[in-house]
């Protein structure tokens, strides 16, 4: 995992943000070292929320925070991926952005 210029707290606020837009919008723009390292972690999160019990539930609201996006993933998403063994996000490059010319990239889940 990189460090990505910021403390640990900050990051993992960061990325458990990240994984709740992810889940609610279906796709994010970002650079493309966050969209490598917020991959694995909401891989896991959906391969958790294929089994819909109260343990799963409870694991995957230590990082994702709003209720609605919970029910989302384990009533929508955790289902759509179920006969599926892993592989539900894909990273997309982008075109560098403007301003410093970092690396972009969109990562999305697969339909």
């Amino acid at each position: 995992m990189r460090k990505l210029n910021k403390n640990s707290s900050h990051r993992k606020a960061m990325f458990n943000n990240m994984l709740t837009d992810l889940f609610r919008h279906g796709r994010i723009k970002t650079t493309l070292a966050k969209a490598k390292d917020l991959r694995p972690i909401a891989e896991k999160m959906i391969t958790t929320a294929k089994t819909n019990d109260l343990k799963s539930r409870r694991k995957v609201m230590k990082r994702v925070k709003d209720k609605e996006v919970v029910s989302k993933l384990f009533d929508e998403i955790g289902p759509k991926f179920s006969d599926r063994p892993g592989g539900y996000t894909r990273i997309i490059k982008m075109y560098p952005r403007q301003g410093d010319a970092a690396e972009r990239a969109l990562i999305e889940l697969v339909e």
